[in-house]
């Protein structure tokens, strides 16, 4: 065995309690990527605000969506790296790290030393690349490398939301849409990531274009929104709560939303988004809302992400 694919997410407090959710979001809030405010009145607002009210309420969420096998992005992560692992055979392998939380970046990282794998590929399970997500898991596997003795062979995928195979995989989730919307809901981002350079936003847009291009959906039908915002500050617009709420108001009698920058389903799909979001459409007067799944273990999104390491790994296999 040659070749190490780190499978990386998010992450996932280790429990649906206020205590462990603490700790999940302490990490996350205090990275520089994801808040980028100076250091000292950031954490004055993340340790006297945000943490001591924001844990509780977040574990009220979590409890929903809570399975009796852990956390729904944890779970359905592994059942990824797993099928993945049995796609590409013995001559790799796939080993699954999360950005915040476990299993941390080093553990993963400290498998591929004991196995004396020295190339390995770094897989976001992120379609669009943005700075607090790709870009902070690139960040924190250099730093952990840092000290090694022998540094390993990296190669990234910074992103694939223009994959021919993703964007036919998505698009397949939406062939029997009979609603009169479709919302594509992405994670939000502040608005002033944007305007320094970040291209989720343009990544995004052409990742829609081109689903509805397969689907040759007409534009009246279809919009792009952005949710998960925190704090006041300009996010990405139109908010998906917002726009859910004006079109009920409108008449817009049903609606099915899909999240294409999630790969996994877990809290900002199953709760904000199913539940939330749901609730939202349906009092300001829509009659059926449908969430599409996201692509999670399916055989299809296994494929995808088996060519993606495939073509990203070529020229290794022969070493």
């Amino acid at each position: 065995m040659t070749i190490g694919v780190l499978f990386v997410n998010l992450g996932t407090p280790a429990a649906p309690t206020p205590e462990a959710v603490r700790d999940f979001l302490r990490e996350f809030l205090s990275d520089p990527r994801v808040v980028e405010l100076p250091r000292f009145i950031w954490y004055l607002i993340l340790y006297g605000i945000i943490l001591p009210f924001r844990s509780r309420r977040s574990a009220k969420l979590y409890n929903k969506i809570w399975t009796p096998e852990g956390s729904p992005l944890r779970v359905i992560t592994f059942q990824q790296a797993e099928k993945l692992q049995r796609h590409l055979g013995d001559k790799i392998k796939v080993v699954v790290g999360m950005r915040y939380g476990c299993p941390c970046l080093k553990a993963a990282l400290l498998k591929f030393e004991k196995l004396h794998i020295n190339k390995i590929l770094i897989l976001p399970a992120y379609p669009q690349y943005s700075s607090p997500s790709t870009g902070t898991v690139f960040d924190k596997v250099n730093e952990i490398l840092r000290l090694s003795r022998v540094y390993p062979e990296i190669r990234t995928v910074r992103d694939y939301h223009n994959d021919a195979g993703y964007i036919q995989a998505v698009a397949n989730t939406l062939k029997d849409n009979k609603s009169q919307k479709i919302l594509f809901s992405f994670h939000g981002l502040p608005q002033k990531f944007i305007d320094k350079g970040d291209v989720y936003l343009e990544q995004c847009q052409e990742t829609v274009n081109k689903i509805v291009g397969v689907l040759k959906l007409p534009k009246d039908q279809f919009a792009i929104s952005f949710q998960s915002r925190l704090g006041k500050q300009p996010w990405l617009k139109p908010y998906t709560d917002l726009l859910l709420m004006q079109w009920g108001q409108e008449g817009v009698e049903s609606v099915s939303v899909v999240c294409p920058g999630f790969s996994a389903d877990c809290l900002e799909t199953l709760e904000e988004v199913n539940m939330q979001n749901r609730e939202i459409f349906l009092s300001a007067g829509g009659k059926v809302f449908n969430y599409i799944p996201a692509l999670n273990d399916s055989d299809e999104h296994i494929a995808v992400l088996a060519q993606l390491i495939e073509k990203n790994i070529q020229g290794w296999e022969n070493d």
